[in-house]
């Protein structure tokens, strides 16, 4: 039997294949449950992951995905969310899939068992960056690759899987390691494995990003307002912070071509929107900082 606790067959779902469609929706929402109370007992890793992110983004260094199949997938698409969101360049947070960008769309599951890809992949990184290897088995050679060029370049790193006997669990600097059981669907990762992977993901990222400043309270001061619906929540969350009208917070951000926290200090300290960004440049950019509002003395 495989020591891979993801190609376990699932007591609870055996009979799946000729339950009613409403039993087989039941039985999936079951297992599904599992997976953030799984995800919860891995809070402090995460939470430690978190603080390294943060302090490697305050030394100029990068946030860098690497995975095979769904979950090569799963990084490449928190990290292409993480520019518009917060208005980190590109080269800030990035995915990387086993197999390049075609991989995206298609399969190609060989290319996982080459630890020499893995390793051209993270030529890319530096001592300032932090490698995030995810894999719900976590043995893809792939992944040992990009560990050991990671190694030689002393650059921290972070592992992700569902399976405690994983390679990456041994190699990684730092383990998040869910265990969320057998998948419905036997060796079918991209199920409770990858559910699992994704609440992580957005708890390293936004979390990260909460921690160097790039929000406000709630807020997500730093999203790009590119279309009708982001320039709506633009103007709702000046008028909310700055506690003025709509009309005030629109006339604001069209001066300062729709730059939320510039148009917030120019309101708020009464100053032009140059001179608040000023201000803002002085504070490393955090509004937070700049306000000194809710920080403890």
């Amino acid at each position: 039997m495989s020591d891979i606790i993801t190609e376990y067959r699932n007591e609870n779902t055996k009979n799946i294949d000729i339950l009613p469609t409403i039993e087989i929706v039941k039985k999936m929402n079951e297992e599904d449950k599992l997976v953030a109370l799984a995800v919860e007992e891995e809070s402090e890793n995460i939470a430690s992951a978190i603080d390294l992110i943060a302090k490697q983004f305050l030394k100029g260094g990068r946030l860098i995905y690497f995975g095979a199949g769904t979950s090569g997938r799963l990084g490449i698409l928190d990290a292409s969310e993480c520019p518009p969101t917060f208005s980190v360049s590109t080269d800030m947070v990035q995915g990387f899939i086993c197999g390049g960008d075609k991989a995206i769309r298609h399969s190609i599951e060989g290319a996982e068992d080459n630890a020499d890809l893995g390793y051209e992949d993270a030529k890319i990184l530096n001592d300032n960056d932090v490698a995030v290897v995810i894999s719900a088995s976590g043995n893809p050679k792939y992944l040992l690759g990009v560990l050991k060029r990671a190694e030689e370049v002393n650059c921290k790193t972070i592992g992700i899987t569902c399976n405690p006997k994983g390679r990456i669990a041994e190699e990684a600097g730092l383990v998040i390691c869910p265990e969320v059981g057998p998948e419905v669907i036997a060796g079918s990762s991209r199920l409770k494995a990858g559910t699992a992977q994704k609440m992580i993901l957005n708890m390293l990222s936004t979390g990260a990003m909460i921690k160097i400043g790039k929000t406000y309270e709630n807020f997500m001061i730093d999203l790009q307002p590119v279309n009708e619906k982001l320039k709506d929540r633009a103007i709702r969350i000046v008028a909310q912070i700055a506690n003025v009208t709509h009309s005030e917070a629109l006339a604001t951000l069209l001066k300062s071509d729709w730059e939320i926290k510039t148009s917030i200090v120019s309101i708020m300290m009464k100053i032009d929107v140059e001179k608040a960004r000023q201000e803002l440049r002085k504070h490393g950019g955090v509004l937070r900082k700049l306000l000194n509002i809710g920080l403890p003395v």
